[in-house]
């Protein structure tokens, strides 16, 4: 059968504009504001609030490639098809094999972390335990997404308000303790240690179209996957921006060049202990936001490529009524937690980014 008429299966159109925005934006919010300014600071000092603006301006070239692509051809798979069409099947097997590494991965790698804030809220568990409770999230959002992806686009709807709330509060709150002594020096290794901070922080962009992948299944996709994926990326650029201000203004530089839950300790200066207690679960919301968004948009490839006959014609087979791809879903988060129990991600998670920068670079050419 042909590449375009072996389709044997059709996926829901049950994501609406708020479930693009929303699963862009919580892709994005993860490692790259809860954990990345501090190391950021470290190489470029207050500067680093302007690396994070000129990282989001060299996203935009990508940002744009795939939203022409994915309203010109809305399917599922993202990267995976556009890949295949215009370069072959031997390019898009490459490209459909590194995207979904890399989004499983880095959603792993997102569970994980979360651990780091659970820690702060329970400092008894241990570190198996903590992986053991990135696993159970992982196996929800994995039956969750097995419903519909409507039902985990609403739960991203929720995830995300909540965390653009706290977001809001942290900024206002903080905004009046802010020393504009503290921004003193700009920076600190010249512009060697800001293209460093630059090349640091651009990860954090790196969801930012991950939802193209679930273009199939976005209602209107020519007008809801443009806007959705410009506005996640024009107001999550502006709130990376200003928290990390506000946090510059809040913390002493030498703790904040140190630390990795640097807006914990802009809210303690700024709210107290419950600023704390507050901004740790949005990190907690965050991470699992990432997941869940990761879980949607990476088990859509296996599905893509079986359709082209690259993978087992078996993870094609979507759900008569709940119009979801079952075993492609069920490999993707059971890989995902093995890896989360199993692996060190330190290395897998750099090699996986790595592969997030080849593959905006196919996109774009």
């Amino acid at each position: 059968m042909s590449k375009e008429t072996g389709q044997s299966s059709t996926l829901h159109r049950q994501l609406g504009l708020l479930d693009v925005f929303c699963i862009s934006s919580g892709a994005m919010i993860s490692s790259g504001l809860f954990i990345l300014p501090g190391v950021a600071f470290g190489l470029t000092g207050s500067s680093m609030c302007l690396a994070y603006f000129l990282a989001g301006i060299l996203t935009i070239p990508a940002l744009l490639s795939k939203a022409e692509l994915a309203t010109a051809m809305p399917k599922a798979g993202g990267v995976y098809f556009y890949i295949d069409r215009s370069m072959g099947p031997a390019m898009g097997t490459v490209g459909g094999l590194a995207g979904w590494f890399s989004l499983s991965f880095k959603s792993a790698f997102a569970l994980i972390g979360m651990g780091a804030f659970i820690a702060l809220l329970f400092p008894q568990l241990t570190d198996f335990q903590l992986r053991l409770a990135a696993a159970g999230c992982c196996i929800f959002f994995m039956g969750l997404n097995l419903f519909g992806a409507k039902h985990a686009g609403r739960m991203q709807i929720v995830m995300v308000s909540g965390l653009l709330v706290v977001l809001t509060i942290y900024v206002i709150a903080g905004v009046g303790h802010v020393e504009p002594a503290k921004f003193k020096p700009f920076q600190t290794n010249g512009l060697e240690g800001l293209m460093m901070a630059i090349g640091l922080v651009f990860v954090s962009f790196g969801g930012l179209t991950k939802v193209a992948s679930v273009a199939e299944e976005v209602e209107n996709p020519g007008r809801n996957l443009v806007l959705g994926m410009l506005l996640a990326f024009v107001i999550v650029v502006s709130f990376y921006v200003a928290v990390t201000v506000v946090t510059v203004g809040l913390v002493d530089g030498a703790a904040l060049a140190e630390t990795l839950v640097p807006l914990n300790l802009g809210a303690k200066v700024s709210m107290g202990a419950g600023g704390v207690a507050m901004v740790t679960v949005a990190a907690i919301l965050a991470f699992i936001s990432t997941a869940n968004a990761g879980i949607l948009a990476a088990s859509r490839v296996p599905m893509a490529m079986s359709r082209d006959s690259l993978l087992s014609r078996k993870f094609d087979h979507v759900h008569e009524h709940r119009g979801t791809p079952t075993l492609a879903i069920l490999v993707t988060g059971g890989c995902m937690v093995a890896i989360i129990l199993l692996l060190d991600l330190e290395g897998l998670v750099k090699t996986a980014s790595t592969l997030k920068l080849l593959l905006f670079m196919l996109v774009n050419v």
